[in-house]
């Protein structure tokens, strides 16, 4: 109840906080509704609600407050330079007319002023800016997620059609499908409110989003919709061809796609591989001969190769298209909450069945300890963590016993990272082959449903006879078929499934079905659609992964010549110049001694390996992220080419 209360106020006080500026400036605002007319048509398409005139009043108000912080702020940092740290005689080489000579009189008060305007200019422009590009950024952000999900919803409308539901149930299926259709569920769900709440009919609800949604797929789709329905014409017939249109425009982008991954991966060979190496064999030498300093190498594997590698990365991500992340769970009944025991005869009877629960729940877990780093990897950070940062700590208090600690702390560093992240990589890699092996079964368990239902079965009927086949997925179909057995509806067991699984291609086609169900029990041909688009997303994946393996192999490559090279420079261009460095200086000359000692050669080779190390860890997340499309994915690239570089350098050079 106090929290209730608590989020009920504060509820109350931003709404004040948005309120105010309108009351202070709404009706000045509205003056100008000709001057917004992009930033309305903006928030529209973004879906913020609030009008433009309290938007704008909220924008004006914030960043003249804004402003006032930046003016203190200035105020404060003025006062330091003139009158802390004092301005020198000679600030700028301007030269001052006779009657503009007067300002070097007042120069601390004009220095002072200008700091002031600058920050309060610089804070409330940048505020009020950011107000008004907000609205665009989120309409995009809009209009691609509606792109992503538009083929999969449009194959749910077409599957839903021919069940027999009329176009209008359709959307309202459509619209209640938040979690799996994403933004283009929640356009859906603008037209239905037009018609049930501002009581326009379906043409004018669809003529109303074209005007206002950011996508032009969706308001081609609209349109055309439109023009079907004034026409007469086959609605059904309508979605099915938009599908096979998307479905092959789909193919299409795909194709573009891996060869703009192809040219990201070449890219990224030329300038963060070959071209640090070129730099670093070109600051080494000019180094040793005495031209140069190290700081151009240090900054090129401390910092260019991986902040350059994290770019590559989002670019990629942003770049990828279809789903991304983990699928939303589905929605189930509870259908067994928090046990009220009775105070009644029965009360032992409900303790031993609590107690028993319970019981049950300890047996589980203590079966599986591990399933929930199976399901979640990133639990298995809890405990490497603090483990690698308690055997670092211990490393480091050990090592000051050391001459070196620099050369004792190396290895442990490493080994703390493996600790890290072999654990993350096993229970990631062990998930990711469950999803791959029931993906791949998926297409094949629908089409069998389908046939089966085509028969004249039901769907549970058909279900029950899935779980004598020794399909790959068994195990998971005898799953499904012991909750319809105790007792719980076939649409309840499939979207337990979908939530044990967590797969997009899983979680759509769940939907899907258990939409259909709930029409028609005549679900064959939705059926056969569910395992058409089921297996043209497995078809684009396998065929990325089998388009990016020989990028992945060309950064392998990369990989080796990169450690290669710098093992030779290593072990025969700085040890024979460290020879003849002691020739000279044995022969009585110490021109070149101080570059070519033995300890500014340790040096190099310490920082060639921590290069090889960074080069290694980089490249491995680039290879998961290009071929599998995750960053988790590169883990066990990562840590092949760490070992390799670790073993190379420990084993042959220090």
């Amino acid at each position: 109840m106090e929290l209730h209360n608590l989020n009920k106020t504060a509820e109350l006080f931003f709404l004040k906080l948005k309120t105010l500026p309108f009351v202070l400036l709404g009706d000045r605002m509205k003056a100008h509704q000709d001057k917004y007319r992009d930033l309305r048509n903006a928030m529209r398409q973004a879906r913020i609600p609030m009008s433009y005139e309290m938007y704008i009043s909220n924008a004006m108000f914030y960043s003249v407050l804004v402003g006032i912080i930046g003016a203190l702020i200035g105020l404060v940092m003025a006062y330091l330079i003139v009158s802390v740290v004092g301005l020198p005689d000679k600030i700028t080489h301007l030269t001052f007319s006779e009657s503009t000579v007067w300002l070097l009189q007042y120069k601390n008060i004009t220095i002072s002023i200008f700091i002031v305007v600058f920050l309060t200019a610089l804070f409330g422009g940048i505020t009020y800016a950011l107000f008004l590009v907000y609205p665009g950024f989120q309409a995009g952000e809009r209009k691609g997620s509606i792109d992503k999900n538009l083929p999969y919803a449009v194959t749910f409308m077409y599957a839903l059609s021919r069940g027999g539901m009329n176009v209008i149930e359709i959307m309202r299926a459509l619209s209640r499908c938040k979690d799996t259709y994403g933004e283009v569920a929640q356009e859906v769900d603008v037209i239905l409110r037009d018609m049930d709440y501002f009581g326009n009919d379906l043409r004018t609800a669809l003529h109303n989003i074209c005007e206002i949604t950011p996508s032009s797929n969706f308001r081609d789709l609209m349109y055309n919709l439109l023009t079907v329905i004034d026409s007469g014409g086959n609605i059904s017939t309508y979605f099915k061809d938009k599908s096979e249109q998307y479905l092959n425009k789909a193919k299409v982008e795909q194709k573009g796609f891996l060869e703009t991954l192809g040219l990201i991966a070449e890219s990224y060979v030329t300038a963060f591989v070959a071209g640090p190496l070129f730099i670093i064999i070109l600051g080494v030498m000019m180094s040793v001969m005495g031209s140069g300093s190290n700081v151009m190498i240090y900054a090129i594997i401390y910092a260019v190769i991986p902040i350059g590698s994290v770019m590559f990365v989002v670019i990629i991500n942003m770049l990828t298209p279809g789903s991304t992340g983990e699928a939303p769970l589905l929605p189930t009944e509870s259908l067994v909450g928090e046990i009220v025991v009775p105070e009644t005869e029965e009360k032992p009877v409900f303790l031993d069945f609590v107690k028993s629960r319970d019981t049950i729940k300890i047996k589980k877990m203590l079966s599986d300890p591990l399933k929930p780093l199976k399901e979640k990897p990133e639990y298995s950070l809890a405990a490497s963590v603090p483990i690698a940062l308690i055997f670092l700590l211990i490393s480091i208090f050990q090592g000051m016993k050391t001459k070196d600690l620099l050369d004792y702390i190396d290895d442990k560093i490493v080994f703390a990272i493996f600790m890290i992240i072999i654990p993350l990589m096993i229970f990631h890699e062990y998930r990711k082959s469950k999803e791959n092996k029931i993906q791949s079964q998926i297409p094949d368990f629908l089409k069998k449903l389908a046939s089966t239902n085509e028969t004249g079965m039901t769907l549970r009927d058909s279900i029950r006879l899935m779980t004598l086949s020794d399909m790959g997925m068994g195990k998971e179909i005898k799953k499904i078929w012991n909750d319809i057995e105790w007792g719980l509806a076939i649409n309840e067991a499939l979207k337990r499934f979908a939530n044990r699984v967590r797969t997009h291609i899983v979680a759509r086609s769940v939907t899907l079905l258990t939409k259909a169900n709930e029409s028609s029990g005549d679900i064959g041909e939705v059926l056969s659609v569910a395992a058409r688009d089921a297996a043209a997303e497995q078809e684009l994946k396998t065929e990325r992964r089998v388009s990016m393996f020989i990028y992945i192999i060309i950064i392998y490559i990369s990989f080796f010549v990169f450690v290669g090279i710098i093992y030779i420079i290593s072990t025969t261009f700085l040890t024979e110049m460290v020879k003849a460095g002691e020739k000279v200086t044995s022969s009585g000359s110490s021109a070149v001694t101080m570059r070519l000692s033995r300890d500014t050669m340790a040096a190099y080779n310490r920082l060639f390996f921590h290069g090889a190390l960074i080069q290694g860890f980089s490249s491995g997340l680039i290879a998961g992220v290009m071929g599998e499309g995750s960053v988790l994915s590169g883990l066990k690239h990562s840590v092949i080419m760490v070992t390799i570089g670790y073993l190379l350098f420990n084993l042959f050079v220090l």
